[in-house]
């Protein structure tokens, strides 16, 4: 069990960092989880137009979830050392690493969730998986347990 200590990185200065930023997250997780196992996204393309190239339309709830997460400070553009130092290959990999998390991994879980809220931005099918595979909703859940778990939310 890790021990609380003043300073950078004690559990005060972690909960500190996540807790605002988690809370404006939770009201997704209902919707998140609902949405495991389904797909999200539709794809769209105009048959009138020959050279017209499909593309993603998303639910509004995700586009909402998704917006509200880039205006956390959670975002790491970094997100790929997260990844190389946990050995994080899968999605599956993924989920055991949320599942195994303790309040000293939260930037560790706040780089999994960049990883879905920041590569989608360039890649239209990354925000859909996240939701389909159960990812989105599992970091979101660890986070909000961990910080009650130590008295915040």
């Amino acid at each position: 069990m890790f021990e609380a200590k003043d300073g950078e990185n004690s559990v005060e200065d972690i909960i500190a960092r996540y807790k605002d930023d988690v809370q404006k997250l939770v009201p997704y997780l209902t919707w998140l989880k609902e949405h495991t196992q389904k797909q999200v996204a539709e794809s769209y393309s105009n048959s009138e137009l020959s050279h017209s190239m499909p593309f993603p339309v998303y639910d509004s709830t995700l586009l909402s979830f998704v917006k509200e997460a880039q205006q956390t400070g959670m975002m790491n553009r970094n997100y790929t050392y997260v990844f190389t130092r946990n050995h994080l290959n899968t999605w599956k990999d993924e989920l055991m690493f949320i599942d195994d998390a303790e309040i000293t991994d939260m930037d560790d879980l706040a780089g999994i969730l960049s990883k879905y809220i920041l590569e989608g931005q360039v890649r239209g099918t990354v925000w859909a998986e996240g939701v389909y595979t159960g990812v989105l909703f599992q970091v979101v859940d660890k986070m909000r347990e961990l910080l009650h778990y130590w008295g915040s939310i």
